[in-house]
């Protein structure tokens, strides 16, 4: 299926990226692992973090290629699962999904469900998709790729 057919049937919408949306993109992914790592905050707002930093990661990806979720249900489901059609990560998809729940029950439901190890491999997932995302956006459009000396030191 591609994002043309997902437009049909009301998945995603056409949306106009810009460097600098992109950019701002990557600036939140930045915050977000640089929260999760913070021993000091609570650990259900530290799995909560890359879980959004991922998130993000997937949307630049799918803006990038010229499209938006549609708002309401299922944006998240379909933002990460546009990781098939945009960078072809299947794997990250069904680890991101998965994570999917649990971040629902941190968000709506209860405390004290993250484990330092969910947020150790959540981490460690949305920096390796932000590293995927960052050289696909540079093979594939590199107009809208910020610059590496903007990103340096970004986060850290």
């Amino acid at each position: 299926m591609s994002l043309k057919e997902w437009q049909k049937n009301g998945w995603v919408k056409p949306h106009d990226a810009t460097p600098q949306e992109i950019e701002r993109l990557f600036d939140v992914i930045e915050r977000d692992l640089k929260v999760s790592g913070n021993k000091d905050m609570d650990p259900d707002w530290r799995f909560v973090a890359p879980y959004n930093a991922a998130l993000q990661g997937a949307a630049v990806a799918l803006y990038a290629s010229g499209f938006e979720s549609t708002k309401g249900g299922g944006a998240h489901y379909y933002t990460i699962e546009s990781l098939k059609l945009t960078v072809g990560d299947e794997g990250t998809v069904d680890e991101l999904q998965s994570f999917k729940a649990k971040r629902g029950g941190a968000v709506y439901e209860s405390t004290g469900i993250a484990s330092e190890t969910e947020i150790s491999e959540l981490r460690n997932l949305a920096e390796k998709l932000r590293n995927r995302v960052q050289a696909w956006l540079l093979a594939e459009h590199p107009a809208l790729a910020p610059k590496p000396s903007r990103r340096k030191g970004k986060g850290k």
